[in-house]
């Protein structure tokens, strides 16, 4: 069991937890790796459930300790972060790791995991569409919105250096699409 693991990554905004909720409840036996953050907890989110919420101090002080598999500071003092306790906690329970990460998170897991891994990139119809997304999200201001989009440009150009890409036109296709591409590689 250990050792395979389910990246999926995406800019904001394409829709990967909407997807990754849906391979969770797929009965593939996967299991949520919940990240560590430094950003404020946003709307509902619940601390250990959606990521474990740590202060800056705390997240650098994890860092000394290897206590991440690994770490990205995605804007200033934001850090994100899988913690090996997650992918020890996962396979204790035999359970597939399934990862919801930033492009960069995605590309430094597939890395370090190789073939053990399967790093799956969640593509918007188009920058434009991304951009209505996260207006309709309604959780950020329109600065936040615009380095968002900015972002989302960079991470666009990165998506070769992911095994599939999934362009999410229509969610429930890239839902069933990415669905059929994790059990291929699950073998069930």
């Amino acid at each position: 069991m250990e050792g395979k693991l389910v990246i999926i990554s995406a800019p904001s905004g394409a829709g990967k937890t909407t997807i990754v909720k849906h391979l969770l409840d797929s009965g593939l036996n996967l299991s949520f790796s919940v990240s560590a953050t430094t950003r404020p907890i946003r709307g509902n989110e619940k601390d250990g459930e959606d990521y474990f919420f740590l202060s800056v101090q705390e997240f650098k002080n994890r860092i000394e300790n290897n206590e991440f598999v690994e770490w990205e500071e995605v804007y200033k003092d934001h850090f994100y972060g899988t913690l090996k306790s997650e992918l020890e906690r996962i396979w204790a329970m035999n359970q597939y790791v399934l990862f919801d990460v930033d492009v960069k998170g995605g590309i430094n897991l597939k890395k370090k995991f190789g073939t053990s891994a399967i790093a799956i990139f969640i593509m918007p119809p188009s920058v434009e569409e991304l951009e209505t997304r996260l207006i309709k999200r309604a959780t950020d201001t329109p600065e936040k919105i615009k380095i968002r989009v900015e972002k989302a440009k960079e991470e666009l150009k990165l998506s070769n250096q992911f095994d599939t890409i999934i362009v999410n036109h229509q969610l429930d296709r890239a839902k069933e699409e990415t669905l059929k591409t994790v059990s291929s590689f699950l073998g069930r």
